[in-house]
């Protein structure tokens, strides 16, 4: 199945269903990184409360960003202490590419960044307007995958022509990067 969702249809098939069915991973790329509110038990809650759920239940939670969040983000973080240890983090300021992968057989691939306007439950005369892409083919998710894996292990810093944007650089490859 390859399904092309827009605006709203994004914010149900990816934030909706399938990244709270996560069993053991999820990731998640985007190059702009808000405070995201979803519809939850009739309210709206910060999206940060269904990652840490998931954390609770053991899944592994990576967030590839390419800026500092937000100050709201920021401060609902903190209220998600397990979050701090549970959720890997990692900051390229050349990551533009907006990707979910839930367990290895669901991705989305897209223009959502992870904010209100892009993903959230917004209104249609507030969201952005946004295209893309889910999918259950393993082929395609395998692609998905390999382009988060790379940006995640590093295999582009050694010849980064932007490291001193990049406070993650050294940590990611150590002295390989020397």
């Amino acid at each position: 199945m390859i399904e092309y969702l827009t605006d709203a249809g994004i914010y149900r098939r990816v934030i909706q269903d399938a990244i709270p069915s996560a069993k053991r991973f999820v990731w998640i790329g985007t190059s702009d990184l808000k405070d995201l509110y979803v519809a939850k038990d009739r309210r709206m809650a910060p999206f940060l409360g269904t990652l840490s759920e998931l954390a609770g239940r053991g899944v592994e939670l990576r967030l590839a960003h390419a800026k500092e969040p937000g100050p709201n983000f920021r401060r609902d973080f903190d209220r998600y202490p397990n979050l701090v240890e549970r959720l890997e983090r990692m900051l390229c300021p050349r990551i533009h590419f907006k990707t979910v992968v839930v367990d290895g057989t669901f991705a989305y691939s897209g223009s959502a960044n992870l904010t209100g306007a892009g993903m959230g439950a917004k209104g249609d005369d507030t969201r952005n307007f946004e295209a893309g892409v889910v999918t259950d083919d393993r082929a395609l998710i395998r692609q998905i995958m390999k382009q988060f894996d790379d940006l995640w292990l590093g295999a582009h810093c050694t010849t980064c022509q932007r490291k001193r944007f990049c406070a993650e650089y050294q940590d990611i490859l150590g002295n390989r990067g020397s």
